[in-house]
């Protein structure tokens, strides 16, 4: 991984906190369904980061990069529900801290989407 290309290496980071969170929440909290649904759009989002690294034309990296927005802001949901649910604590530094790290990957790639749409034009 490029350790330059921020994005790859922030979607990564956030990443394994999500693989961790949901070994956390499945193990302590015997929560299954939840879990599931955050590791998909969790990890999703640097993967679709990755393969936009590839990607053949200017329109596949901002369809790759969408892709990765999009799962950021479902990622977002999954956790603000789970805090909702009391699953996790809304107060703790570690949960206040993954979803500033969301939002800050939100924000990333919503900059990124739309410098390259205003370059592409």
């Amino acid at each position: 991984m490029k350790e330059d290309n921020h994005i790859l290496v922030k979607s990564f980071d956030f990443s394994v906190r999500i693989v961790n969170l949901c070994k956390y929440l499945q193990s302590d909290k015997k929560e299954y369904i939840l879990s599931k649904q955050l590791i998909r759009s969790g990890t999703s989002i640097g993967a679709n980061v990755n393969e936009a690294q590839a990607a053949q034309s200017k329109n596949d990296f901002i369809a790759k990069m969408s892709i990765s927005s999009k799962e950021a802001r479902e990622s977002k949901y999954w956790i603000d529900l789970l805090i909702e649910t009391e699953y996790l604590p809304k107060n703790s530094q570690k949960v206040i801290s993954l979803r500033e790290q969301n939002i800050e990957l939100i924000k990333m790639l919503t900059s990124i989407i739309k410098s390259t749409q205003e370059n592409n034009k």
